[in-house]
C-alpha cells in the first residue's frame, strides 16, 4: 500500500483548495429549504466553481453525472440531484470536492431542512461530533484503529448504526487516495500515522442498522433498513503540531473546538 506523505508546500496548496470549498459549501448549505429543487444545487455549485475557478472533482469521476452529491434521508452517500425539491423534515447531506493547483479538498455537510424530531437532530449532532472527536485521533504515532475506535464508541454508545461499508480516505492530487480510512476499529490497531499524511474523514451515521443497499443508478447508497443517515466529512492534514483540519474557513480548526470495505467520496 503506497500512501503519498504531502510536504509543507503542497498542504499549504491543499488548505487554499479547502477554504475556497468551505466558502462554496457555506453558500450551498444555506440554499437547502423548502420548495429548492435539488438540481438547482449543481448548478449553483457550476457557478461559484467557475467564478473561482476551481475544478469540480466529482463531475466525470467513474462517469458521475454532477458536481455534487445530495443524499436525503434514508440516502447516505453518493446520490445523483434530481429534481426533487425539499421539503420540510427532510436530513440533507451535501458532499463536494473540488481541485485547486492538482490537489483535491473534499467536504460534507448534514443539515436538517427546517423542524425535526429531536432524535433526528441528535443524529446529525452526533455525527458531527464524531467527525470531530475521530479528527483529535489524527496523531503522528496514533494508529488507525484509534481513530476509528473513537468515532464508533461515541456515536454507538448514543445509539446509532456506523456505515462499515464506505469509509474515508486519503486525499491528494486524486481525490481517493491510500490508505483507506474506517469509521469502526479497535484501539491500538492497524496503520501507524504519519506526518504528511492527508486524509479525508468522514463518518456515516444511521438512525438504523449500518448496514446499506445500493440503487440501481450504480451511485446512490441508502440505508438497508430505510432508516435516516447522517454524513460530515473534512479533509485533515497530519503535522507534527497535531490534526490541521484542511475544509474550514474558521481560523480555529474544528478538532480544537468542543465538539460542534468500499471508499465513500
Amino acid at each position: 500500500m503506497a500512501i503519498e506523505l504531502k510536504s509543507e508546500s503542497e498542504i499549504a496548496i491543499m488548505r487554499e483548495a479547502g477554504v475556497i470549498l468551505a466558502d462554496v459549501l457555506d453558500i450551498v448549505m444555506a440554499a437547502v429549504q423548502p420548495g429548492v429543487r435539488e438540481t438547482e444545487l449543481d448548478d449553483l455549485v457550476r457557478e461559484e466553481f467557475k467564478r473561482r475557478d476551481v475544478i469540480p472533482t466529482f463531475l466525470g469521476y467513474n462517469g458521475y453525472p454532477a458536481t455534487i452529491c445530495v443524499s436525503v434521508n434514508d440516502k447516505i452517500v453518493h446520490a445523483i440531484p434530481n429534481r426533487r425539491s425539499f421539503r420540510e423534515g427532510d436530513v440533507a447531506s451535501i458532499d463536494l470536492g473540488l481541485t485547486h493547483r492538482g490537489f483535491v479538498a473534499d467536504c460534507a455537510r448534514t443539515v436538517a431542512v427546517g423542524e425535526v424530531p429531536s432524535r433526528v437532530g441528535l443524529l446529525i449532532r452526533t455525527t458531527e461530533e464524531a467527525l470531530d472527536i475521530g479528527i483529535r485521533e489524527l496523531l503522528p504515532a496514533n494508529h488507525m484503529g484509534d481513530v476509528g475506535a473513537a468515532i464508533q464508541e461515541y456515536s454507538e454508545a448514543r445509539g446509532f448504526g456506523v456505515v462499515r461499508e464506505y469509509v474515508g480516505h486519503g486525499v491528494g492530487r486524486l481525490m481517493h487516495e491510500e490508505p483507506q480510512v474506517p469509521n469502526y476499529g479497535k484501539r491500538g490497531k492497524g496503520l501507524t500515522l504519519r506526518k504528511g499524511m492527508v486524509l479525508a474523514l468522514e463518518p456515516m451515521l444511521n438512525m438504523g442498522t449500518w448496514k446499506t443497499a445500493r440503487d440501481p443508478d450504480g451511485w446512490t447508497v441508502r440505508t438497508a433498513d430505510g432508516a435516516l443517515s447522517a454524513h460530515f466529512e473534512h479533509t485533515v492534514a497530519v503535522t507534527e503540531n497535531g490534526p490541521l483540519v484542511l475544509t474550514t474557513n474558521l481560523a480555529q480548526p474544528a478538532a480544537a473546538r468542543p465538539a460542534n470495505t468500499l471508499v465513500a467520496g
